[in-house]
């Protein structure tokens, strides 16, 4: 008998919880050898009867190997007695026999299991896509707000006096995971009710006065901010709570701005005022009580790196700089970027990503139309085919910057249709004024930048025209989500020229995931991504928008330098009749002064006469 032989006895029936290294599988390649080992005895014992052999064989020790092999069955089955390998040292035998899985539940895991199913399913049915670790489970009504949460009761009845029947796909997950204290990462189509989805809990969670901001909430443009602060003020009617937003921040209403802060409990600005104030010397606000940071259109706030000067992002960490560690991040917007995706997982924990439908998709409630229009010209033509046809107002015009946008206003001023114009040259009084007319509806038709592209809700706009061409998809979803807000119908129409086939395509997928039918010769355009990224960076030109024909301008040659030096000066003859320039000469540079009018003419008539003198006959 050699080592394997004797480990194979002494190690016979025993089961290793740990792996022994260098073997894989080591009980079944045992059994295996050992049913290989019992069949080659049996045949030779079958071969040769005599007993010689069989002795011969039992001083070896294989004859009992065998016994032990044909009886190992029955006794690991009848007897579980231990064995005994060395003084001091036993083991018992356990059963070969396969254990079978335990399909059976507990009760609660059972249960645990059942409403998991459930949440999961009740997520599908409303497009609702949660990731991360101990997810909340989803609202089914308001009132459950009340008995998992304990808001109040004049709370709830607000909510529903200011429109929101149910809650909406994100304020069914969002509400529960920011009450429970949880950052996330939230991305819903535009006019999905995400204002109203952090504004709850905030008020809730600050329950009453304290003295000092503990809540900021942070939006790209004062437009936005505006009506962030007029949804708070109808949500915070049933609280005590104080809401202020960061008007303008001349010097001479620096103090009065400062004074406002520290008394309220809630501040909505843009991050370039707030900014502003922090950075002054004397302003002296805190922001260390601050326990929740709510971004809203973060996508935008994140564009760019953190080297670039004067972008959103840098001025986004000097704010989160002056807070306090401990403070929790909440983030909404209507598309999802990597930058946006890549910072939240480096700077949130326990971080919860919500998604509404389709990642980066337009709404569904928008009727999406292309048309294409030749050239420049050819889109003033197209916009006021649609006036004829009939435009149902209010309706918004997208262009690509703000001459543009005065060029449009000046060609449809006297089309007959009540149009205006927003834009960042204008004033804070000029671009409330115009807001609120557009709102009332004494405003039909309102041309606009970027600016008005993200996060304004007008509700009711049943049409929005892209004039000009958007420099990306993101651009293209937030531009459509003006329209068919709140679960109304909308239309869009985007006009498109020869030098916009670049991003033809991103736009056109974004159609097409959207519900819309597209052409698919467009689907199938090649992208080239170096002039895209240069499209991102600088509009393109384009013609000027204007039916007026104008005299082109000339060419002016460029004067050498020899000339100019050579030149002499000129200057203004006030007597002559079209008051032309007179060229002087370098020594007298202006007239005698000593001469009169008279003895000028005479000296004119003598050079007069020389010059004849010298004509040649």
């Amino acid at each position: 008998m050699d080592a394997y032989d004797i480990f194979k006895k002494l190690t016979k029936g025993l089961t290793f919880k740990q792996r022994v290294l260098g073997l894989s599988n080591a009980d079944q390649s045992v059994k295996q050898i050992l049913k290989k080992e019992i069949d080659v005895k049996k045949e030779e014992l079958s071969d040769h009867d005599s007993e010689s052999e069989i002795s011969n064989i039992e001083d070896n020790g294989d004859f009992q190997d065998v016994k032990s092999g044909e009886s190992s069955k029955e006794e690991e089955n009848n007897s579980d007695e231990d064995l005994q390998l060395l003084e001091g040292v036993t083991a018992s035998k356990k059963s070969k026999q396969k254990k079978e899985k335990k399909t059976k539940l507990s009760p609660e895991e059972l249960k645990k299991k059942i409403n998991l199913e459930e949440e999961n399913r009740f997520r599908n049915e409303y497009g609702i896509k949660a990731v991360g670790r101990h997810i909340t489970s989803a609202i089914k009504d308001f009132d459950d707000l009340v008995t998992r949460y304990n808001v109040s009761v004049d709370m709830v009845g607000t909510i529903k006096k200011c429109g929101y029947e149910e809650p909406t796909p994100i304020q069914r997950q969002a509400l529960p995971a920011l009450l429970e204290g949880r950052q996330i990462v939230a991305t819903a189509p535009t006019g999905s009710g995400k204002t109203a989805a952090f504004l709850v809990p905030l008020l809730h969670c600050l329950g009453t006065p304290a003295g000092g901001p503990r809540a900021l909430v942070l939006c790209p443009t004062r437009e936005l901010a505006h009506q962030i602060y007029r949804e708070a003020l109808r949500l915070s009617v049933s609280t005590q709570l104080r809401c202020s937003v960061i008007k303008s921040v001349k010097s001479s209403k620096v103090k009065e701005r400062e004074s406002t802060i520290r008394k309220s409990d809630l501040i909505i600005s843009t991050p370039n005022r707030l900014c502003y104030l922090l950075n002054r010397e004397d302003v002296n606000i805190s922001l260390q009580k601050v326990q929740w940071l709510i971004i809203d259109e973060a996508d935008k706030m994140f564009e760019g790196s953190e080297e670039e000067v004067d972008t959103f992002r840098q001025q986004l960490g000097v704010v989160l700089a002056s807070l306090d560690v401990q403070r929790r991040i909440a983030l909404f917007s209507a598309t999802h970027t990597p930058s946006l995706a890549k910072w939240a997982r480096r700077h949130l924990r326990g971080l919860i990503v919500l998604t509404v439908g389709h990642r980066n998709a337009a709404a569904t409630t928008v009727q999406q139309e292309l048309l294409f229009c030749g050239n420049e010209s050819g889109k003033l033509i197209a916009f006021r085919q649609l006036v004829q046809k009939g435009l149902k107002p209010p309706v918004l015009v997208f262009v690509q910057s703000k001459e543009r946008a005065k060029q449009l206003f000046k060609e449809l001023l006297y089309d007959g249709i009540n149009v205006d114009v927003i834009h960042a040259d204008r004033t804070q009084a000029q671009r409330d004024r115009v807001v609120r007319s557009f709102r009332v509806g004494r405003i039909w038709v309102l041309i606009c930048t970027e600016l008005m592209g993200r996060g304004i809700d007008f509700r009711g706009v049943n049409l929005v025209v892209n004039y000009d061409f958007p420099p990306s998809a993101i651009a293209y979803i937030h531009r459509v989500g003006r329209a068919g807000r709140a679960g109304q119908k909308g239309r869009a129409v985007t006009f498109f020229t020869r030098d916009d086939v670049v991003n033809l395509r991103s736009i056109a997928s974004v159609m097409k995931q959207s519900g819309c039918e597209v052409p698919e010769y467009m689907l199938s355009i090649k992208q080239d991504s170096n002039s895209r990224k240069r499209l991102l960076k600088k509009a393109p030109h384009r013609d000027k928008i204007s039916t007026v024909l104008e005299k082109p301008n000339k060419r002016k040659l460029e004067k050498h330098v020899e000339d100019t030096k050579n030149a002499g000066e000129t200057d203004l003859v006030k007597n002559s009749k079209n008051e032309k320039f007179r060229r002087l000469s370098k020594n007298n540079k202006s007239p005698k002064k000593g001469l009169k009018k008279s003895d000028m003419g005479k000296t004119n008539n003598i050079k007069k006469k020389k010059r004849k003198s010298l004509k040649p006959v």
